[in-house]
C-alpha cells in the first residue's frame, strides 16, 4: 500500500518525538532543547573539577595510570553535587577494565521499614584489575549525566595511600555510609592464617566489616555488603580469622561499611521527621554520619600451636587417671595390710588361747556407742518385730546409748537375683502402710528405719536412673548434633558471622569448625565423667565381692550402697561435655539450652543422691525425678523464648516456684507420709508439729474433723492446733530448720526474678538449682558433724580442693567474653584475646576448672560417709 511505503521512510527522530508526546503528563521530564552534547576531557589525579551538567550535556573525564604487577595502588573517586534536585539526581558511571561502577548523587540508601536516607557527598574506591605485565597503563573514564536542566558538582580522583595493609601495622581511616572504605591484604610467604581486627573508640554509628575475595565489583554499600564473603556487624570491636586456603589469589579485601541505622548494633532508630506537607517517602539527610576506625592484620596461631594445645588438654585430664590409679594401688595395699592385721588379731593367742580384741580406734574410726539416734533396741533392723520393739523408743533423746551386736548372717544368700523383683510387690497391705506411718514419723530416725526394703528392689529401682538417662542422652544428643552442624554449615555458606556468638579475638578454626578451642576445652567433662564411672564400677565390684563373702560390714553397716544414681551422675557429666561442645559449635540464644539441660540434671541428681544416703527407702523414683527435670527444662525453653520482659510469664513462674517449694517442703518434713486426698482422721501425738495434714490413720483413730472436710480446712485446723492452741515447737527440729532456710532462699529468688526479670532465664533457673544444692549440702555437712560423725582425709581433701577450684572456675566464668542477651555487635565488645598458650580464652579455662570441680564434687558425694562403713545402721542418724 502507499501508506506503508511512507511509514517506512519516516525518520527515527519523528517516531521518537511522537512517542514522547504520547507519554502521560506525570511522566514528562525536561528534554534536551536540541542535540545532546558530549564533552570529553583529559583529567588528572588529585585535581578538583568543579563543573555542571544538564539534560543536553554529558561530561566524560578520561584518566590513565600505570599499574605494576608487584604493587597495588588504590584509586578513589569522590563527588559532591551542589545542586538541590532530589528528584533529578546526577548519575556517575566509572568505566574501567573488567568492571563498571555506577552511582547516583544524591545517593539514596534504605534502612529498616524502607526508610530512605540521602547523601550529597559520595566516595567510592575503584576495583583494581589484575595485570600480568610488569608495567601496564590502564585507562578509565568517569561519565557524568543527568536529566536536570542544570546541576553543578565537584569531582576529584585520588590515589589511596596505604591501600595495601601490612602485617602487624595499624592503619586509621574514616568511613560513612556513602563513603565506604576497603583495603587489600596479601598473605606473605609462610603465613597461612591471619586475624583481621578492626577497632573504634566510638560505638555508633554501626558498621559492617566484610572479607571479600579479589573480584570486581566490590560490594561496599550497606544494601549489598552481605552478598559475598564473610561479614559481621561492629560497634567498637570486630575480628575475623581468615585462612589462606579460602582465597586462591592469596589475598583479600577488607571492606568497612557504615550502616544507615544503628538498630542492627543495638542502637535506637533515628527520629523520622514528617512535616504536614512532606511525603512519607521523603528521604532524610543524615549529614555527617561518619566513624573513625583502626584496622590491624596480625598472624594467627600455627599448626604446631594446635598440636601442643591438644596435647596439653589431654595431659591435664589423663593425669587424673594416673593419680586415681596410684591412689587405688595405695588403698589396695593399705587394705591388704589391714586385713592381715585383722586376721592376726582374730587368731587365738598363744598365751590365753582366746582371740585378741580390737579397739575401734585401731580400725580407723571412733567408737559410736555414745551416739543416741533413737535407734532400735534389740533385733534385726529389717524385721517387723524389731520395728515394733522400737516404737517405744521414738521419743528417746540424743543421750540414749544404744548397744547392738552384729548378728550371724552366715546363712544368708550370697547375692540376690534381680529377676522378678518389683517395688510394687511390697508395702501393699494396710498394716504395712500403717507401719510406715509409725516408723517414718518417729522423732529420731536412724538409717535402719529407712532401709527396710529388700535390697534387690532398691538396686533395681536405682539402676533405672542410669538406663533412663542413657536413653535420654541418645535421643537428646542426636538431633542436637544435627542442628549445630546445620548452624555451622549456614555460617560457612552465607558468611554471616552474626549468627554465632564467639569470642572472635580467640576463635581458632579447624576444618569446618569456627571455634575449635571452645569445643576442645569440653573434653574434660567427658574424660572425667568416664573416670568417675570407672571408679563407681570398681566400688560396685568390691561391694558385690563383699556380699558374696557375706561380709558383715557390707550387709549391716554403713550407708546402704546403691550405685545407680552415681552411674547417672557420671553419664550426665559426660553428656554435659558433649552438649556444651555442641553449643559452642555455634553459641546463640536458641541453643543455649543444650549447654544447660544436663546442668539441671546434675544438680537434681546430686540432691537426690544426698537425700538417698539417709533415706534409701523413700527417695524419688527415676520416672518421677526425670519427669520433674523435664518440667524444669520445659520452663527453661519457655522462659528463653517468651520470658524476656514478659510480666505475665514471671508472675506465673514465681507462683509455680513458690507452690512447688511448699509442696516439696511438706513432702520432706513428713517423709512422704501425707496426701491431699480425703482423710479419715487421725489421732495426734504429743510433741508439736508431728501430726500430718492428711495421714492414713490406724483403724481405731478418731478425728475432730469430719471425713469429707476440705483439704484447706484441714490445713487450717492443723495450723490452729499447733501454732495457736498448743503453741508447741516442731517435732522434727533439724528438718524444720533446713526447710525454713530453703523456703527463705527460694522465696527470695522468686521475688528477685519477679522484680528484676533477668534476661538470661536459663542461668537464673540454674542458679535456683545450685543454690538449693549448696544449701542442702551445707546442711548435710553441719548435721554430720553435729551428730558426732567425722570426715575422713580423702573426702576432706576433696572438699577443700573442690571449693578452691570452684572459686577460680567461677572467676573465669563471670569474665563474660560474649553474651547472646545483646546484639552480636555489642557482644563483640566483650571479646578478649587468648590467655593460655595463645589458644584458650577465659571461658575455656572455665571449662577446664568446672569439669575438675564437678568431678571433685562427685568424689565428695561418693566418699563423704566412708567413716560410717563399720557403723551399724541403727546407730546412724537420719537428717
Amino acid at each position: 500500500m502507499p501508506g506503508t511505503g511512507v511509514a517506512r521512510v519516516l525518520p527515527t527522530r519523528v517516531l521518537l518525538a511522537w512517542v514522547l508526546l504520547a507519554l502521560p503528563p506525570s511522566l514528562a521530564q525536561p528534554q534536551p532543547s536540541g542535540r545532546r552534547w558530549v564533552t570529553e576531557k583529559e583529567a588528572r589525579f588529585d585535581t578538583t573539577y568543579a563543573d555542571w551538567v544538564g539534560a543536553d550535556l554529558i561530561n566524560i573525564y578520561a584518566f590513565n595510570h600505570s599499574v605494576r604487577r608487584n604493587r597495588t595502588e588504590g584509586v578513589r573517586v569522590s563527588v559532591n553535587v551542589l545542586s538541590d534536585h532530589k528528584d533529578l539526581p546526577v548519575l556517575f558511571v566509572v568505566r574501567q577494565k573488567e568492571a563498571v561502577v555506577s552511582f547516583q548523587v544524591p545517593l539514596i540508601l534504605r534502612g529498616l521499614y524502607q526508610r530512605k536516607y540521602m547523601y550529597q557527598e559520595v566516595s567510592r574506591t575503584l576495583c583494581q584489575p589484575q595485570t600480568k605485565a610488569e608495567v601496564e597503563t590502564q585507562h578509565f573514564y568517569v561519565d557524568v549525566s543527568t536529566l536536570s536542566l542544570n546541576a553543578s558538582y565537584q569531582l576529584r580522583v585520588t590515589r589511596v595511600e596505604n591501600f595495601v595493609l601490612r602485617t602487624n601495622e595499624r592503619f586509621s581511616f574514616n568511613a560513612t555510609a556513602a563513603q565506604p572504605q576497603y583495603f587489600k591484604y596479601e598473605f606473605p610467604e609462610g603465613l597461612d592464617s591471619v586475624i583481621v581486627k578492626v577497632t573504634s573508640a566510638m560505638a555508633f554509628p554501626c558498621s559492617v566489616i566484610s572479607i571479600q575475595d579479589i573480584l570486581c565489583p566490590v560490594y561496599d554499600l550497606d544494601n549489598n555488603v552481605a552478598f559475598i564473603g564473610m561479614y559481621q556487624t561492629m560497634t567498637k570491636k570486630a575480628a575475623i580469622t581468615v585462612q589462606k586456603k579460602d582465597f586462591p589469589s592469596n589475598s583479600f579485601y577488607v571492606v568497612v561499611v557504615v550502616k544507615t541505622e544503628d538498630e542492627a548494633c543495638g542502637g535506637a532508630l533515628p527520629y523520622y521527621p514528617l512535616s504536614k506537607n512532606a511525603s512519607p517517602d521523603e528521604p532524610v539527610d543524615q549529614h555527617n554520619r561518619q566513624k573513625m576506625l583502626e584496622v590491624t592484620v596480625s598472624p594467627a596461631i600455627t599448626s604446631e600451636a594446635y598440636v601442643s594445645s591438644m596435647l596439653f588438654c589431654l595431659g591435664i585430664f589423663l593425669s587424673f587417671y594416673v593419680l586415681t590409679l596410684l591412689i587405688a594401688c595405695w588403698e589396695s595395699c593399705r587394705q591388704q595390710k589391714r586385713n592381715g592385721l585383722l586376721a592376726a588379731m582374730d587368731s587365738p593367742s598363744l598365751d590365753t588361747g582366746h582371740a585378741r580384741s580390737i579397739p575401734d580406734s585401731f580400725l580407723g574410726h571412733a567408737p559410736y556407742d555414745s551416739y543416741g539416734y533413737g535407734s532400735f533396741g534389740n533385733g534385726s533392723s529389717g524385721s517387723t518385730e524389731g520395728v515394733t520393739d522400737s516404737m517405744g523408743s521414738a521419743e528417746v533423746p540424743y543421750g540414749y546409748v544404744g548397744e547392738r551386736l552384729l548378728e550371724n548372717v552366715s546363712g544368708r544368700p550370697r547375692l540376690d537375683s534381680l529377676s522378678s523383683v518389683e517395688e510394687d510387690d511390697y508395702d501393699t497391705l494396710a498394716d504395712i502402710d500403717y507401719d510406715k506411718n509409725v516408723i517414718r514419723t518417729k522423732q529420731y530416725l536412724c538409717v535402719a528405719d529407712l532401709a527396710r526394703k529388700d535390697k534387690r528392689v532398691l538396686r533395681k529401682k536405682y539402676q533405672i536412673y542410669f538406663w533412663n538417662i542413657a536413653t535420654i542422652a541418645v535421643f537428646y544428643a542426636l538431633p542436637v548434633i544435627q542442628l549445630v552442624i546445620t548452624y555451622q554449615t549456614v555460617v560457612n555458606v552465607t558468611g554471616n558471622q552474626d549468627i554465632c556468638y564467639y569470642n572472635f579475638l580467640c576463635a581458632h578454626p579447624l576444618g569446618n569448625l569456627s571455634a575449635f578451642n571452645n569445643i576442645l576445652s569440653n573434653l574434660g567433662y567427658v574424660l572425667l565423667g568416664l573416670l568417675f564411672l570407672l571408679i563407681i564400677l570398681q566400688r560396685e565390684i568390691n561391694y558385690n565381692r563383699a556380699l558374696m563373702r557375706n561380709n558383715t560390714h557390707a550387709l549391716e553397716c554403713g550407708i546402704p550402697k546403691h550405685f545407680g544414681l552415681f552411674y547417672a551422675m557420671g553419664t550426665a557429666l559426660m553428656m554435659e561435655g558433649l552438649l556444651s561442645a555442641c553449643y559452642h559449635v555455634c553459641p546463640n540464644y536458641t541453643n543455649f539450652q543444650f549447654d544447660t539441660s544436663f546442668m539441671y540434671m546434675i544438680a537434681g541428681l546430686c540432691m537426690l543422691k544426698l537425700y538417698q544416703k539417709r533415706h534409701p527407702d523413700i527417695n524419688a523414683s527415676a520416672y518421677s525425678a526425670y519427669a520433674c527435670l523435664a518440667l524444669v527444662i520445659f520452663f527453661s525453653v519457655v522462659g528463653v523464648v517468651f520470658g524476656k520482659g514478659n510480666t505475665a510469664f514471671w508472675i506465673v513462674f514465681s507462683v509455680i516456684h513458690i507452690v512447688a517449694t511448699l509442696l516439696l517442703s511438706t513432702q520432706l518434713y513428713y517423709m512422704g507420709r501425707w496426701k491431699l486426698g480425703e482423710a479419715r482422721g487421725h489421732r495426734r501425738e504429743q510433741g508439736g508439729w508431728g501430726g500430718n495434714v492428711a495421714d492414713t490413720p490406724p483403724p481405731d483413730a478418731t478425728s475432730p474433723l469430719p471425713a469429707d472436710s476440705g483439704i484447706l480446712r484441714r490445713i487450717l485446723h492443723v495450723l490452729y492446733t499447733d501454732c495457736v492452741r498448743q503453741c508447741s515447737g516442731p517435732m522434727y527440729v533439724d528438718r524444720m530448720v533446713l526447710l525454713v532456710m530453703g523456703n527463705i532462699v527460694n522465696w527470695s529468688l522468686a521475688a528477685y526474678g519477679l522484680i528484676v526479670r533477668p534476661n538470661d532465664f536459663a542461668s537464673y533457673l540454674l542458679a535456683i538449682g545450685i543454690c538449693n544444692l549448696l544449701l542442702y549440702f551445707a546442711f548435710y555437712i553441719i548435721m554430720k558433724l553435729r551428730s558426732g560423725e567425722r570426715i575422713k582425709l580423702i573426702p576432706l581433701l576433696c572438699i577443700v580442693g573442690t571449693s578452691v577450684v570452684w572459686g577460680f572456675a567461677l572467676f573465669f566464668f563471670f569474665q563474660g567474653l560474649s553474651t547472646w542477651q545483646k546484639t552480636p555487635a555489642e557482644s563483640r565488645e566483650h571479646n578478649r584475646d587468648c590467655i593460655l598458650l595463645d589458644f584458650f580464652d577465659d571461658h575455656d579455662i572455665w571449662h577446664f576448672l568446672s569439669s575438675i570441680a564437678m568431678f571433685g564434687s562427685f568424689l565428695v558425694l561418693l566418699t563423704l560417709d566412708d567413716d560410717l562403713d563399720c557403723v551399724q545402721r541403727d546407730k546412724i542418724y537420719v537428717f
